[in-house]
């Protein structure tokens, strides 16, 4: 079933709407379906596309897909190594973990979202937005997985009772008057960090979704406009691919670095 728009905020209002489930009748637990719905079939996706290629690799000479995965996992591994020298060997891992789950979320903003949109109004979806870290929370839930991480790792390797210490007593001094500003100097770091490690991410991929609705749009104004919107559309998917690559890569090493800042001692 189609879905005919009045005006052009009408058009990017529908396609901005979140498929929600509320659990309360004030709307404050309200679950975005079409969010985790994507991401878990993104997860499934990416983690089992590795897995397979792991499956069937060989020590011989290696097929282009065992080829390319074998050189993101060398290139992740040797990012990791330039920021952290310890000998946790988790650390890479989760780098990975991070890098790939996040660039298959970006990418999902390069599917052509009329087509898109129109198959899942066709199955009933008249709402359904599929781009994972355009939503907020999933920027915001990735950010908090990094930091309890981090607090995990802090803990692990200096204990609950050197963590807590560390938290009153660094950067300013061991003296109980100043215990409160280390408290509160701590408190800004760690919920500084983590709004500017989700925020930036999800702004740029909203962004990206946002001008390809509004490029879109051209091609309502004519022939002119349906050729004009096409370069512009190119244009900017080339522009898109760099920023999807890019704030995976930045999401990854701020994760990492995070981290790995958590073995330092003040």
């Amino acid at each position: 079933m189609s879905v005919t728009y009045d005006s052009p905020t009408e058009y990017i209002g529908h396609h901005l709407t979140f498929l929600t489930q509320k659990f309360d009748a004030g709307g404050f637990w309200t679950l975005n379906v079409d969010t985790m719905l994507a991401s878990a079939v993104i997860g499934v996706l990416a983690f089992g596309f590795m897995w397979l290629v792991t499956r069937k690799a060989t020590s011989g000479v290696p097929s282009k897909t065992q080829a390319f995965v074998e050189l993101s996992i060398d290139f992740v591994n040797n990012e990791v190594k330039s920021i952290y020298n310890g000998s946790n060997k988790l650390i890479a891992p989760i780098a990975l973990t991070t890098f790939v789950l996040t660039l298959f979320m970006n990418a999902m903003d390069f599917l052509p979202i009329d087509i898109v949109s129109g198959g899942l109004h066709a199955v009933g979806f008249q709402k359904f937005r599929y781009v994972p870290t355009a939503d907020v929370n999933t920027t915001f839930a990735l950010a908090f997985a990094v930091f309890g991480l981090s607090i995990f790792f802090a803990i692990k390797a200096k204990g609950l009772g050197g963590w807590v210490h560390e938290l009153f007593c660094a950067p300013f001094g061991s003296s109980p008057f100043l215990w409160p500003f280390n408290l509160l100097f701590n408190l800004v770091e760690y919920v500084s960090k983590t709004l500017s490690h989700s925020l930036r991410l999800f702004g740029n991929m909203y962004a990206g979704e946002l001008i390809f609705l509004l490029l879109g749009l051209l091609g309502a104004t004519g022939i002119a406009g349906v050729i004009f919107g096409a370069v512009l559309h190119l244009g900017w998917s080339i522009f898109e691919l760099l920023i999807v690559i890019l704030q995976a890569y930045i999401f990854m090493m701020l994760a990492a670095v995070y981290i790995a800042m958590a073995y330092e001692h003040h």
